[in-house]
């Protein structure tokens, strides 16, 4: 078999699997190299998205928040359930099943497009060549006309909190636990502590979240941040604001964290698991030689322009690798536009609308510009809301937190964003960022046919709100 490829690919996370697989349907010759092995010590695809980030953590998602409705809130549509209790083992062994299935489904899918798999660790040497080292250490050389890199990211390690995948853990031990901790500290109120925090703390942890910056959830939009804080809060997660960790001591199966509060005093918690969540670095560890002539940014990013190329030509870079949101549905479309563009098409991505969630129950998501970057912009600008109290079908699957919160243009009435926290506010952000990517105004939406009852109905309501014309709550009076 010819050692030359049209397209290698190098990682086979969401960025790399879904670009080999689109190289591949577009009749590219192609490869994609993985260094990620399973427990058996097997080689598999999926990247840290799959092996032990958003599918994974979904799984546990889910089945703590089944366990928690049947604890705390079935009692409430006349269903008894006595007795209920939490088998963390069968859990877990659900997840990794769940990992199992869909890692195994990349392999078949590249053996349905013509993808040849090749595990091992990934070196991008100069004019394109990249070397493969495999588990044994035997190296091998492939060349090929296109390299796109998708080596993923990395959680961030903390001095004060060094991982010791016993008592603290990052992301991918936060997974693993095989037992329910009573107290549970987490370093980082960002999207990841607050989903693993949620897990455990539905399963009867006591959860004590510590984040650094002043404001909860900075990057989201604030009104919809300070929804989420109260509701969290409500549920039992201990969320503490302006507390900068110092120092951490493992004594036994303890932990104990200082750290400085709010008013610059020093505090200590003792905690039986501390989860570091702080955030994922670029990993570009042993992925190109000194003169493959791909450059990182001051961040340590791989450089490259707005189509992914980088310095190096014929090699390109995607995911979480390169500049822009870490998430998986990013990485994969810049995976499909590069080798849509290596074939000759002129594919361009959109970074304006990009959808982003948090998976706690209910779900924040958001698409489009914050009200605090709209205002920033010194645009004009309107907004509505609609709370998922006054929504029927909320009501009646008893899931009334949150609201919804669309903002348009004064002036041309298009839609500039929408921050949504509530009952699946995953699935209903993304018929927003479809009616923003056709340049839909918040009238066109108002306009649009909704069933009822929907959960749905509640954008429809908030687009109507930007003009005052809600139905199903009273609107703000003009002044």
């Amino acid at each position: 078999m010819s050692d030359k490829y049209d397209v290698i690919v190098i990682g086979s996370g969401p960025a790399g699997y879904v670009a080999a697989i689109r190289a591949a349907q577009l009749g590219l010759k192609t490869a994609c190299v993985e260094k990620w092995e399973n427990k058996e010590g097997k080689g598999v695809n999926g990247g840290t998205c799959l092996n032990v980030g958003c599918i994974p953590s979904k799984a546990l998602l889910d089945s703590s928040h089944k366990y928690h409705e049947a604890h705390q809130d079935f009692k409430t549509h006349g269903i008894n359930t006595k007795g209920v209790s939490i088998d963390v083992s069968a859990m877990l062994e659900r997840k990794d099943k769940i990992v199992k299935q869909l890692t195994g489904g990349i392999a078949s899918l590249f053996k349905a497009n013509g993808v040849t798999s090749i595990f091992g660790t990934g070196k991008l040497l100069a004019n394109r060549q990249v070397e493969v080292t495999d588990n044994k250490g035997k190296k091998q050389t492939y060349s090929a006309e296109n390299v796109i890199l998708a080596s993923g990211s990395s959680p961030i390690d903390i001095p004060v909190a060094k991982v010791d995948n016993k008592t603290i853990v990052n992301s991918t031990g936060a997974l693993e636990f095989d037992a329910v901790p009573k107290r549970l500290g987490v370093i980082g109120g960002g999207v990841i502590g607050l989903e693993l925090g949620s897990v455990w703390g539905r399963l009867g942890a006591d959860v004590v979240v510590l984040e650094a910056m002043d404001d909860f959830l900075a990057m989201m939009d604030q009104q919809v941040a300070k929804e989420t804080y109260k509701i969290l809060t409500k549920q039992g997660l201990d969320i503490r604001l302006s507390c900068r960790v110092t120092g951490t001591e493992t004594k036994g199966k303890q932990v104990t964290v200082t750290y400085t509060d709010k008013d610059g005093k020093d505090q200590k918690e003792v905690f039986d698991k501390l989860i570091v969540s702080v955030g994922r670095r670029p990993y570009t560890e042993g992925l190109l030689a000194e003169d493959s002539g791909v450059n990182l940014d001051e961040r340590g990013f791989v450089y490259v322009n707005d189509l992914c190329a980088t310095d190096a030509p014929g090699v390109w870079a995607v995911g979480d690798v390169v500049r822009g949101p870490m998430l998986a549905h990013k990485g994969s479309e810049e995976g499909v536009m590069v080798v849509e563009r290596i074939a000759g098409q002129k594919t361009v991505m959109n970074y304006d609308i990009i959808p982003n969630v948090i998976y706690t129950h209910p779900e924040v998501a958001s698409v489009g510009r914050t009200e605090e970057q709209v205002k920033a912009d010194g645009e004009p600008y309107k907004v509505g809301t609609f709370p998922f109290a006054a929504s029927g079908r909320a009501m009646a699957a008893n899931d009334t937190d949150g609201l919804v919160k669309i903002i348009a243009h004064a002036e041309t009435d298009r839609v500039l964003g929408a921050h949504i926290v509530g009952p699946s506010a995953a699935d209903l952000i993304q018929q927003v960022a479809i009616a923003m990517e056709f340049g839909s105004s918040a009238e066109d939406l108002g306009m649009m046919v909704f069933g009822h009852p929907t959960l749905s109905e509640a954008v429809h309501e908030a687009a109507l709100a930007v003009h005052g014309h809600a139905i199903h709550i009273a609107n703000k009076k003009k002044r």
